[in-house]
């Protein structure tokens, strides 16, 4: 938690340089007390960096695309001259982003994200797929992770004004 802690406080550090005025000073202490939430429930005080990751990527103003690229990324693994993503790597990515929505009673089963892990490796015979497999399936918004584009689109309607004026 110190480690994922200072990369916050970093993080915010920089976010509050680039954009003054708009980031409350405890921002950090509000994400860590968020991820904490979300990831030690039994108090361990230990958080996954990746499982952090995860969240922050997730919740980033980025675009959908570079979000799934991202969590290509971090929960790949190189196998040779390409990285891979597995079945047990998909189904942690899965269960960390559940997280997010369970947070606020929104979370979905274990049967959720096994169905689809399953739809992900439709027709697959290898035990990995490449990263553009991975993406083609996320476009195709499965169930389990709905919310993320849902978010990403209300995100990005926020600034949108239009010239019409109401009676």
């Amino acid at each position: 938690m110190q480690q994922i802690s200072r990369m916050l406080m970093k993080l915010f550090q920089r976010a509050r340089l680039e954009k003054p005025g708009q980031v409350d000073p405890r921002a950090a202490e509000f994400t860590l007390s968020l991820l904490v939430a979300m990831y030690d429930r039994s108090g361990t005080g230990y958080v996954k960096t990746r499982s952090a990751a995860a969240a922050l990527i997730s919740l980033s103003g980025d675009t959908l695309l570079a979000k799934y690229r991202a969590f290509f990324q971090f929960y790949a693994i190189p196998d040779g001259k390409e990285t891979l993503i597995t079945r047990s790597a998909l189904r942690s990515l899965l269960t960390d982003l559940n997280q997010i929505p369970a947070i606020v009673g929104e979370g979905c089963t274990l049967s959720c994200v096994e169905i689809a892990i399953h739809d992900c490796f439709h027709g697959v015979l290898n035990a990995a797929i490449v990263e553009e497999k991975f993406l083609s399936w996320l476009r195709s918004e499965p169930a389990v992770l709905l919310w993320l584009p849902t978010c990403y689109r209300l995100s990005a309607t926020e600034m949108v004004s239009h010239q019409a004026r109401c009676r």
